[in-house]
């Protein structure tokens, strides 16, 4: 990658982030929050997607593509060695949004 100034920046706030999650309250709260945010993406997809049944197959194929793409990003990162905690924050992202669209779905049934 270019050492560009987006990508030093981008690089400091993780980092800033990663020093603020040092404390495992911290670390643990804004896993969950990010859980639940991702459980509500989906579940308002889903919803949104069941309700106007207008783009059922563009929306399927939008979120799929969505986390593909979070899954090949998660692959980058090596395994071994403690859990990097951008990959814990990717996880309970993609966590939450497949946990909701599984929820709506079961709804629907």
């Amino acid at each position: 990658m270019q050492n560009t100034r987006l990508h030093r920046n981008v690089a400091l706030s993780v980092k800033r982030l990663e020093s603020w999650a040092d404390n495992p309250w911290r670390r643990s709260s804004l896993l969950l929050i990010l859980l639940l945010v991702g459980f509500f993406l989906g579940s308002s997809v889903g919803m949104i997607n069941g309700a106007l049944a207008l783009m059922d197959p563009v929306g399927a194929f939008i979120t799929v593509l969505f986390l593909e793409i979070m899954v090949r990003f998660r692959r980058q990162w090596p395994l071994s060695g403690p859990p990097a905690f951008t990959r814990q924050l990717l996880d309970n992202g993609r966590i939450g949004l497949l946990y909701g669209l599984l929820m709506e779905g079961f709804k629907l049934l």
